[in-house]
């Protein structure tokens, strides 16, 4: 059975909206179309290249709060997106759903969320898994059914991360990634971890104590106990996000064409009309 592919939409939208200058992909009204043309693009090259059985792109919600902004107002705090970039934003999951695939967008959820759920369903189920993300939360996917496929620069084939990759990378397993993170810290997310505490340390503790509980129960950390539980389940994804179906489906490339054309990518355009035609 060929794997299930799930994108993370906001981390590619985000990558091909900086990669590509905004006035050298302009849409037929004039506004800018780099993110949209760029994402169409990584969709369709990895499709091609992976062969899924079915793909679901998973997008955040920018306008609603999730779980961890309640539990922590500080969590990914001074975030602020372009006015160009939000507007394609928009625009994106309906161009996914113009191809036949599924989208998942839910309110208090991220787009890790849903990679999260849908990898732990596909491994229920006995398939296997390619999350494709530049995000490295996902590394705690990472399994003997997932794999991680993580956009490198230059535009070369993604890195596959597996859990020897996890641990060549972070020095900890998957399952510890959440631990690691919260002792380490996330920048990109506001998340301060444990003070003193930088990546080669929060892996030698790892290593030594097994996990962040083991470490408190041991005494370390004494005063900054809550926080760090908090800080890791920050970092946990969940897998109880809400999921579409995603029966076997091959995406349909011809009414993608349509639906770009109308949104005014006339390249795009043509470039799925091809992909529609050889297939």
């Amino acid at each position: 059975m060929n794997p299930l592919l799930v994108v993370d939409g906001d981390s590619f939208a985000h990558r091909a909206y900086h990669a590509l200058p905004a006035k050298a992909f302009p849409r037929s009204d004039g506004r800018p179309g780099n993110a949209l043309t760029g994402f169409a693009q990584m969709l369709l090259r990895i499709w091609q290249d992976e062969q899924p059985r079915s793909v679901l792109v998973a997008w955040d919600r920018l306008d609603v709060p999730t779980y961890r902004h309640t539990a922590y107002p500080a969590y990914q705090s001074g975030r602020v997106f372009d006015d160009e970039l939000l507007e394609q934003l928009d625009l994106l999951p309906g161009l996914v759903e113009s191809t036949g695939l599924a989208v998942a967008k839910h309110p208090g959820f991220e787009a890790d969320d849903f990679l999260a759920a849908a990898a732990a369903r596909e491994e229920a189920a006995g398939g296997t898994t390619l999350v494709a993300t530049s995000d490295r939360d996902a590394y705690q996917l990472a399994s003997e059914h997932t794999t991680i496929l993580q956009p490198i620069r230059g535009g070369g084939p993604p890195a596959r991360i597996d859990p020897t990759g996890v641990r060549e990378r972070y020095g900890v397993d998957p399952a510890q990634v959440p631990d690691f993170i919260a002792l380490r810290g996330d920048p990109s997310d506001r998340i301060p971890g444990a003070r003193g505490i930088g990546e080669k340390r929060a892996a030698d503790l790892l290593a030594r104590y097994g996990s962040l509980e083991a470490m408190l129960a041991a005494g370390r950390f004494e005063a900054e106990g809550e926080s760090l539980r908090l800080f890791r389940h920050l970092a946990t994804l969940d897998p109880g996000a809400p999921l579409p179906a995603l029966p076997d489906v091959a995406p349909d490339w011809a009414a993608a064409a349509r639906h770009v054309r109308d949104l005014g990518l006339e390249g795009v355009a043509r470039r799925l009309e091809e992909a529609a035609s050889s297939t």
